[in-house]
């Protein structure tokens, strides 16, 4: 089986997603605005907006979409958060279409983020071209 792997923007030691078969596994995204490199200001709310676009970036990229999308984890600094998270989470989702999702309290996140996403994805079945950032390798 051929994995494949779109490397991660920042140059730490993790790939930002892994192809194996038909399912797509992305790295857990925070809240970066990729024009600054710096945390959106605004707390949670608007940290999992960025986060949510982030991937969305990422899905489009690879040939899938929000749709595609069977898997999110989110991780929450503050669990009281969570109402704040939500409401911003549902609007990235058809109201009848969500994915199954976990959401955990951890005591912090990289850069001092508030919320981090991850998420599993479909690959695309329908025979279009595999971006060109992927690389390959035969276990």
């Amino acid at each position: 089986m051929t994995i494949q792997r779109i490397p991660g923007s920042l140059g730490l030691p993790f790939s930002t997603a892994v192809r194996v078969g038909h399912i797509w596994e992305l790295s857990g995204q925070i809240g970066l605005d990729p024009a600054t490199g710096r945390l959106v200001p605004g707390g949670v709310g608007p940290e999992t907006k960025q986060a949510l676009a982030n991937i969305r970036e990422v899905v489009e990229t690879v040939g899938s979409s929000m749709h595609d999308i069977i898997k999110v984890g989110v991780f929450l600094v503050d669990i009281t958060d969570f109402d704040e998270m939500n409401d911003a989470y549902s609007s990235f989702f058809d109201t009848q279409d969500y994915p199954s999702r976990s959401a955990i309290g951890v005591s912090g996140l990289a850069l001092g983020a508030h919320v981090e996403i991850e998420c599993t994805a479909l690959a695309p079945s329908r025979g279009s071209q595999e971006p060109q950032t992927l690389r390959e390798r035969q276990p």
